[in-house]
């Protein structure tokens, strides 16, 4: 654990640190002339980190016009502990992306009727047609791990999910869905300061719930499951890939990096775009905008 307060406020510090720079990053044209001193303890790292992201993003669209020529379907699975950079990594794939070919699936916890359902009944809705990329933001791995470890499973829906989800999987395999499955990995003691970071971030406190809170608590129990998990469903048709987490921006540069190299995209032609001219009308002119709907001009 942390040697002394001050080193925990220092690294929590870093971390906050860390979490601004993702906001930047949303900023692209902004980064080039801004200063960030003060901000991060080692520049040219940024800088390097920035440019290899841009590069990353730059085969991320490569990757979605393949993926829409050739109509191939994609489904992207991101589980982890709470704060293990899931969320993190998510955005920055699909940032510069389409998100009509590249969407999110992040589902709430069941309601009533959809407790009565087959298990995997509302995630299959959520599943890629021909050319899309889906992005689980956790999925139907939800049963092995907090519905496990918070009880909210019995012991024979437990196992019956082990039964049923390689079947799942490689019945989705069969159909032409190509899918990846990425465990983001972190320690006790990374967990612990970004829990920290977001008690005292007043712009992320939100991320905590009480099920966030009591998951720090049975770590050991997330562990156990985490094991489990992958022991029973990696399979050769959908085969776990563990992400190291504990530096956040590696992380996301590593997941990237890999993501691409399981698809043998390329760069696919475009016809050239030529801007057409404006129509004119001698029977048109522009009415003013009243100016009571204007939105005030503060900045």
């Amino acid at each position: 654990m942390i040697a002394n307060d001050s080193e925990l406020i220092r690294r929590i510090h870093a971390d906050l640190a860390d979490s601004y720079d993702e906001e930047l990053e949303l900023e692209r044209d902004d980064l080039v002339d801004a200063d960030f001193s003060g901000v991060s303890e080692d520049k040219s790292a940024r800088q390097e980190y920035f440019r290899e992201l841009f590069r990353l993003q730059g085969e991320l669209v490569k990757l979605q016009d393949w993926v829409v020529q050739t109509k191939h379907k994609v489904v992207i699975l991101f589980e982890g502990r709470d704060a293990a950079g899931k969320g993190g990594v998510i955005k920055r794939i699909t940032q510069r992306l389409n998100p009509r070919v590249c969407r999110v699936a992040a589902l709430p916890a069941p309601n009533d009727r959809e407790r009565t359902q087959w298990y995997f009944q509302r995630y299959v809705s959520h599943l890629p047609a021909g050319g899309e990329i889906v992005l689980f933001d956790r999925s139907w791995y939800n049963r092995a791990g907090v519905e496990r470890v918070m009880g909210f499973c019995d012991d024979a829906q437990y196992e019956e999910f082990f039964r049923t989800v390689p079947e799942f999987e490689k019945m989705l395999v069969r159909s032409g869905i190509q899918v990846i499955k990425y465990w983001f990995s972190i320690s006790d003691e990374e967990q612990h300061l970004r829990f920290l970071g977001r008690i005292h971030d007043p712009l992320k406190q939100w991320k905590l719930s009480p099920m966030d809170l009591e998951s720090r608590r049975r770590w050991e129990d997330y562990t156990k499951a985490k094991e489990v998990m992958l022991e029973r469903t990696h399979i050769a048709e959908a085969p776990w890939w563990v992400v190291q987490a504990d530096d956040k921006k590696k992380a996301r540069l590593n997941c990237i990096h890999h993501l691409l190299g399981q698809m043998p995209y390329h760069a696919t032609e475009h016809a050239a775009i030529e801007l057409p001219e404006r129509e004119r009308h001698d029977d048109y002119a522009r009415r003013p905008v009243p100016q009571e709907i204007i939105v005030p001009e503060i900045y």
